[in-house]
């Protein structure tokens, strides 16, 4: 097992992890009858509960879950699906679940499952972190965590997909960024090669939003309940589009609106991560702790940019090795709108700013050369590209680039995700598009102030009648973080199916 990396993309919603193992995993199998016409065979601990009825299905199984990790009373189950939803009778690989029984089983509701962000996130990892701040929750629902597809292949992607296809840089001019693409293409070819999975082809969102349904049917729901977060919010439109009808309520968590276009989305949180580096500055004039006090901060800052992207800064990273720093790099991947305990992140910002001027940057090294090496991995992209990320030619970056600094003077260029996959060598198979409302219930949102609200209320405007919480603090996925407030009302909706009021808002906490 190799060692896992697990970077936040400074200007996005979105987590990107690398691999952690080349071997062809256990989790892929030739193709197979799934226990009981594609019911789920549940685990439970010894001692638990006996078998019970699920609607339309018979009988469960239950039987001990073997993780040590996943104690009482937590219970396991496997799920075969096809890699290739156009080949259902292909081979198959296994989505491991989880649940927590409803506590109130006279009382239950149904099931609520968990959408996980990432691409790459485990839904049995966000589960066992967010139990214990849903137990309201799990009085009269089962919680379901599942691991997606994603997870799967990112668990068992070969080495070579981990090997960045190029120096990822933000190209001036047509020729550059036709090499910068051909060379991501030439990486998205090596690694199909030599994926044992056939999972490459097929981890867009339309393919995880089918796993979604076959997880429903399996739980016997005629209509079932989801929490989504992150990058999650892209299967729950997935979703969406083809199972309207199955859904009976829907929470999205700090999510991207899909159906808008990545440039729409992340144009609008670049708004807000303007705001707060104006923010920055006015707390840095104020405060004698910041390294740049006494000074402009917003002028040494842009000083900097322009001069790295003249004279890129050397730095080396103890994870990363030698690197270069470019103007490019410091405003992707360097600023938080997160001000942090005792404002330590920006206290840390304004050293490393004012360290790299003077020729060091070391302050940014691990963070930026890890994003930028980690969003030029083959394999991590094929979890998002295919989910229309990439530009679709140098006009388009071109026209994206000057609304980006227009909206963002100290921060905005062209964003990473596009650039690194504007290679992507396979047909879009999701690409962006409207979203049809009809037959969608009323759902509920939750996002940030900080970030990704706007995002988040994008998505739910889209519905009639839907609401989103405004959380008035930094923070994301806020149900796995605990955050209280927002906990309560999608309990709430959830349980009763009604929203609160719309401007509902949460103080920090």
């Amino acid at each position: 097992m190799r060692r896992t990396l697990a970077i936040l993309a400074a200007a996005t919603t979105l987590a990107a992890a690398s691999p952690t193992a080349s071997a062809t995993p256990e989790s892929v199998r030739t193709a197979s009858a799934t226990p009981e016409g594609g019911r789920l065979t549940w685990a439970a601990p010894k001692g638990g509960r006996t078998a019970s009825a699920a609607p339309e299905s018979g009988r469960l199984t239950w039987v001990a879950c073997s993780d040590a990790e996943l104690p009482a009373p937590m219970e396991c189950a496997s799920l075969d699906v096809p890699v290739n939803w156009a080949e259902p009778g292909g081979r198959k690989i296994r989505l491991d679940l989880v649940r927590l029984p409803a506590t109130e089983p006279a009382r239950r509701i149904g099931s609520v499952l968990g959408v996980p962000g990432g691409p790459g996130n485990s839904g049995i990892d966000d589960l066992k972190q967010a139990a214990p701040n849903l137990r309201e929750l799990g009085r009269r629902f089962d919680l379901v965590g599942y691991k997606p597809r994603s997870t799967v292949w990112h668990t068992s992607m070969p080495a070579i997909c981990e090997k960045p296809g190029t120096t990822l840089e933000d190209p001036r001019g047509r020729k550059r960024f036709t090499a910068q693409a051909a060379a991501m293409t030439k990486a998205f070819h090596a690694c199909r090669r030599a994926d044992p999975t056939g999972l490459f082809a097929h981890l867009d969102a339309l393919s995880a939003a089918r796993d979604m349904e076959a997880i429903r049917a399996a739980l016997g729901e005629e209509r079932l309940s989801f929490m989504a977060n992150s990058y999650g919010g892209v299967t729950s439109i997935a979703y969406a589009r083809l199972f309207p009808q199955r859904i009976r309520a829907l929470y999205v968590d700090g999510v991207i609106n899909h159906a808008a276009g990545w440039n729409d989305q992340i144009l609008r949180v670049s708004v807000v991560f303007e705001r707060k580096f104006r923010e920055f500055t006015g707390w840095c004039a104020t405060t004698p702790a910041c390294a740049l006090h006494g000074e402009d901060a917003g002028v040494v800052w842009r000083a900097l940019v322009r001069a790295a992207d003249r004279e890129p800064i050397p730095v080396t990273s103890p994870e990363f090795g030698k690197g270069e720093l470019t103007g490019w790099h410091l405003r992707q991947f360097t600023f938080s709108a997160d001000p942090g305990p005792d404002n330590a992140n920006w206290l840390a910002f304004a050293e490393s700013v004012d360290k790299a001027r003077r020729g060091d940057g070391s302050g940014f090294g691990a963070w930026a050369l890890g994003n930028a090496r980690v969003w030029a991995m083959p394999g991590v992209l094929a979890m998002t590209c295919a989910d229309g990320r990439g530009f679709a030619d140098h006009a388009e970056l071109r026209t994206y680039r000057r609304a980006a600094e227009k909206a963002m003077p100290n921060l905005g260029s062209a964003r990473f995700d596009g650039l690194a996959c504007t290679g992507w060598p396979l047909k879009v198979a999701n690409p962006s598009r409207p979203l049809l409302p009809d037959g969608l219930p009323p759902i509920l949102g939750a996002g940030s102030t900080y970030g990704d609200l706007v995002a988040t209320e994008s998505f739910t405007r889209m519905i009639p009648g839907s609401v989103s919480v405004i959380y008035e603090g930094p923070g994301h996925s806020l149900y796995l973080m605990g955050k209280k407030c927002p906990i309560r009302h999608a309990t709430a909706y959830l349980t009763e199916l009604k929203l609160p009021a719309p401007g509902t808002t949460c103080p920090a906490e």
